[in-house]
């Protein structure tokens, strides 16, 4: 298997923003102070492809005048992983429903059993 060599920083945001806007509207409409930001890997554990950081909406009893909700897309990871660029561009797909399931309140386990794990 070989990987992508780390695509640009601006084509890699070009791609996930690609991928923001192939999620289905009826899913959009109920996110809510959620931001997605890209970075070249994470400080804590650079293999993470993504991570949500935040109350999932599932948890917002008592929930005002906090600060957005943050999804990280991970350029190196994810480029280390993919097989070609169709790979890469796939790869980013499931990493950022992934993380706007957890915005939703799914879990890990619930995630993988829907083949967004």
């Amino acid at each position: 298997m070989t990987a992508v060599q780390p695509v640009s920083p601006q084509e890699f945001e070009e791609l996930v923003a690609d991928a923001l806007d192939l999620l289905p509207a009826e899913l959009v409409h109920r996110f809510a102070n959620v931001v997605v930001v890209v970075e070249d890997e994470n400080d804590a554990d650079p293999r993470l492809l993504g991570l949500y950081e935040g109350v999932p909406l599932t948890e917002r009893e008592h929930y005002s005048g906090a600060l957005p909700d943050r999804i990280s897309v991970y350029r190196i990871p994810l480029c280390l992983l993919a097989e070609d660029l169709d790979d890469l561009v796939h790869e980013i797909g499931v990493t950022v429903v992934h993380e706007f399931g957890h915005h939703m309140g799914l879990d890990e386990d619930r995630l993988h059993r829907l083949g967004w794990g």
